[in-house]
């Protein structure tokens, strides 16, 4: 009865909203991550970024809006690369990994946050907090501007990604922890060693000096290492595979997703510390 219903309505809005085909071409065009795609993958991708569009907000702020056009295909791509994070997952999975989005802001340039931290002491300190994107439980999801432009290939960072996989991981509590809901056949208990032997390895790796292999961003914070592993796996997947490979077979059993097999050939055979810093 469910799935009768839920054709009905999928009907509906396409007889009510036509795909833009056009729009989509273009969007894919514009972004390396979309271009990537097989067929298949991305014709479910865009008609997932499409209704997307008209069930979330996505809103540009003023003083943005005013100086730059963000067309469909613009719009397209946000809600695509967003959606990249449940592409393997069955559109039931989808709504409900999403179900906390209401809301994508985009701001002209990165926003300071004031920011309350307490050390292993007992000490608080209070220090301004340069941000290319945030989001909490129920609220929107800000990204910045200038990091929106550049997100979309495979260099290691995407904004859009980081942000939404916080969402994903806001989906059985109200802060961030590393821990989202996870699928029946992926033990809870691996789950924690193998993003534990991650989160030790960039300590180890920070208090020697040596570069880390991922974004050192990941070290910060458990829901941090999260995010920026969901990045890395989608972005740089041939950095986390040589990097932590049962952490990216992990992943790819979550995400139900094998990136690797998109990756274009020049980005075969780039160095294992070749990622960006965090802006």
């Amino acid at each position: 009865m469910l799935d009768r219903l839920r054709r009905w309505r999928e009907q509906r809005f396409a007889a009510r909203h036509p795909f833009p085909e056009a729009a989509w071409a273009e969007a894919r065009g514009r972004v390396p991550l979309l271009a990537a795609l097989a067929e298949e993958e991305a014709a479910c991708l865009g008609r997932r970024a499409w209704r997307f569009l008209h069930a979330k907000r996505v809103t540009l702020h003023p003083e943005l809006a005013e100086v730059t056009p963000f067309d469909l295909p613009a719009r397209l791509a946000l809600a695509a690369q967003a959606g990249l994070l449940t592409l393997g997952w069955s559109e039931e999975e989808h709504h409900e990994a999403f179900a906390n989005v209401h809301e994508v802001l985009v701001l002209p340039d990165a926003f300071q946050r004031r920011v309350e931290e307490m050390d292993e002491f007992g000490v608080m300190h209070e220090y301004d907090d340069e941000r290319a994107g945030e989001t909490s439980h129920q609220g929107p999801v800000v990204v910045a501007f200038p990091d929106l432009m550049e997100s979309g290939d495979f260099s290691g960072f995407n904004v859009l990604i980081h942000e939404f996989a916080h969402k994903l991981d806001l989906g059985n509590s109200l802060d961030v922890d590393g821990f989202p809901p996870l699928p029946a056949e992926i033990d809870p208990r691996e789950w924690h060693r193998l993003f534990m032997a991650v989160w030790d390895d960039l300590q180890a790796r920070l208090e020697r000096g040596e570069a880390t292999p991922i974004d050192d961003y990941a070290a910060t914070h458990p829901g941090e290492c999260f995010a920026v592993c969901c990045e890395a796996f989608f972005t740089a997947p041939d950095l986390l595979h040589d990097a932590y490979p049962a952490l990216f077979e992990l992943l790819g059993r979550y995400f139900r997703q094998a990136p690797l097999a998109r990756l274009p050939a020049e980005y075969q055979l780039r160095p294992l510390t070749a990622h960006p810093e965090r802006h």
